[in-house]
């Protein structure tokens, strides 16, 4: 199959060359092609423009390179993800022919640049790439959700030149990443943060676990968050970059899951492991920023493997009751108060994408997202949830049974309202957000 990075690549340089001169035609006297053009996204970045400046497009309008990215992964999910869907559930396992053709279509490394052998691609773009192989198999796009959205936006936001032409090529072509901030007693609670780094004359070591790390079986690059500087609080916690095979780093457990079982997730122990004082990442005492920021991006993109993941279930189940499913001489999609109950799922399909998009939109214009992310996580999970339980009604018998996709969407769904903050941790950011801008 040919590559997603291969195939989109020429859209992608058209949409660098034609799209600055476009926006600066209608740039307000005062900005610069550079202030205003944005190459790979529908909207512009000029916030102080005047309406008549900015040309009404929809929040799910995509681009040229998204429509294609949408296209190609769409393909490449249900021809080569599809049909190994229910045995990697049943194994507890990603297959590692899935992870290898992952990178050899660009998937992991969607807005890494060219330079570093990366698609060159956007935020937008990726959020795209999540939904459409969360629509096959949440468990996959996970796997591409963080290790795009966290990881290999960490290193590209706060990693030396160093780090990044180390790291970033490897991250684009052949090596997972993992993300390590959660503890036993640190999940919403980052402050409690308890594994500590001490500083050496070489680097630093650093003790301690981790519970609940995604990619952790296949993860062979880490962002591991440790406090330097205890007697700080929290403003000790900062970033640093291990790698698999360091002395000290064990995969202790692999959980085993009410749903994307596919997805490995795993306890990892520190046992005074010697990092090199060149992979610090970013600045010390930043690590409870960097987190807090990469995950307001990230919940986009959990919000997009929710929304995909509704749009795979409502689609399987709507499917048969229309086409196969018969009861009382007619297919019970016929029947008026099944209808409704398909008429309003996709509805709120809809405005749980219009959510997500909206806030993609603004994370690339440079707007403030934090209330945008943390409601379209909040709300997509909530869709997921509803919309994959009706969708095992809508199909009797056979959305019960493991033989098909139905009752795997339904168990999939519980965890997006777990990791990447809860939904009281989004509850309470929007509500603190709203209380800020409504206290006089």
């Amino acid at each position: 199959m040919r590559s997603v990075v291969r195939a989109l690549r020429p859209a992608v340089r058209r949409s660098q060359t034609v799209s600055a001169p476009r926006l600066q035609r209608r740039a307000r006297p005062g900005f610069s092609a550079l202030q205003c053009a944005r190459p790979f996204s529908t909207t512009q970045t000029c916030r102080d423009a005047s309406l008549a400046d900015v040309a009404p497009t929809p929040i799910t309008h995509f681009s040229e390179v998204e429509t294609a990215m949408a296209e190609t992964v769409q393909k490449f999910a249900n021809d080569v993800i599809l049909p190994k869907v229910r045995d990697m559930d049943e194994a507890e396992q990603m297959d590692p022919a899935i992870v290898e053709q992952l990178f050899e279509q660009g998937l992991m490394g969607v807005e890494i640049p060219e330079e570093y052998g990366g698609a060159g691609m956007n935020f937008t773009a990726a959020i795209v790439g999540i939904e459409e192989l969360a629509r096959v198999d949440p468990s996959v796009s996970v796997m591409v959700d963080v290790h795009n959205t966290l990881v290999n936006t960490a290193v590209l936001k706060w990693g030396s030149e160093a780090l990044k032409k180390k790291y970033l090529p490897r991250l684009a072509t052949n090596t997972v990443g993992s993300f390590c901030l959660s503890e036993p007693v640190s999940g919403s609670d980052a402050f409690a943060l308890a594994t500590k780094a001490t500083e050496t004359e070489s680097g630093f070591k650093i003790s301690g676990g981790k519970m609940w790390i995604t990619n952790s079986m296949e993860a062979e690059f880490f962002i591991v968050f440790a406090n330097l500087d205890p007697s700080k609080g929290y403003r000790g916690i900062t970033a640093f970059i291990m790698e698999k095979g360091m002395k000290g780093l064990s995969i202790a457990k692999k959980e085993k899951k009410l749903g994307i079982k596919a997805s490995s997730t795993c306890v990892l122990n520190f046992d005074d492991v010697e990092v090199p004082k060149e992979n610090l990442l970013g600045e010390r005492g930043q690590g409870y920023k960097y987190a807090i920021s990469l995950l307001n991006e990230g919940r986009i993109g959990i919000g997009a493997q929710m929304t995909g993941l509704a749009l795979g279930a409502w689609e399987n189940a709507v499917k048969y009751v229309w086409n196969d499913r018969k009861q009382f001489g007619k297919l019970v999609g016929e029947f008026q108060g099944m209808q409704h109950q398909i008429a309003q799922s996709y509805t709120e399909i809809a405005a749980a994408r219009a959510l997500v998009y909206n806030a993609a939109r603004k994370k690339e214009a440079g707007e403030e997202f934090v209330m945008d992310a943390a409601m379209a996580k909040l709300y997509a999970s909530q869709v997921a949830g509803r919309v994959s339980s009706l969708a095992v009604e809508w199909m009797g018998g056979m959305g019960f049974v493991r033989e098909g996709l139905a009752e795997k969407f339904f168990r999939d769904s519980k965890i997006g309202a777990i990791y990447e903050g809860t939904s009281n941790i989004q509850l309470n950011t929007i509500a603190k957000i709203l209380q800020k801008e409504y206290t006089v």
